[in-house]
């Protein structure tokens, strides 16, 4: 019985499940790159407190050198939170879009089992029909031989 059953929009719905599929792959790359983002941030800022202190014995010209690395670390961690704010709505959006394609697939899936369930019920229809029919030729037989 199902396997007779076919979907009209089964091309639309394996398009659907492909753009969702892409989706995902699309949403999977942005957030691991925010993911490296946060990391590169996070090692800039332990860098930062590594070397931010004055210790005692340290000549001159290596504070100096120490302080202009500070500065470049501190245009580092600026850059990157800029960077991670960037990456943050890309991921957002990135979501969304996936959240899209999964409820266009869903409709055009809920929409299948609908028809499938019709198409199932019309078979059941069907057969009771001619079982109903054969029951009335047998009982007419019955009858008519005087049973």
């Amino acid at each position: 019985m199902a396997e007779r059953f076919k979907f009209g929009l089964e091309k639309l719905l394996q398009i659907r499940q492909d753009k969702e599929e892409e989706s995902k792959r699309l949403f999977t790359e942005t957030q691991r790159e925010k993911q490296n983002t946060e990391k590169r941030l996070h090692n800039l800022k332990d860098n930062y407190d590594k070397y931010k202190g004055i210790t005692p014995g340290e000549d001159v010209v290596y504070q100096k050198l120490k302080r202009y690395y500070l500065q470049g670390v501190q245009s580092g961690i600026r850059q990157t939170e800029k960077e991670l704010i960037v990456k943050t709505q890309k991921v957002d959006e990135a979501r969304k879009e996936l959240v899209s394609k999964q409820v266009d697939r869903k409709t055009v899936e809920i929409l299948k089992e609908k028809q499938y369930l019709a198409y199932v019920k019309e078979e059941e229809r069907v057969e009771q029909v001619n079982l109903d029919e054969i029951a009335l030729y047998s009982y007419i037989r019955n009858i008519s031989e005087g049973r």
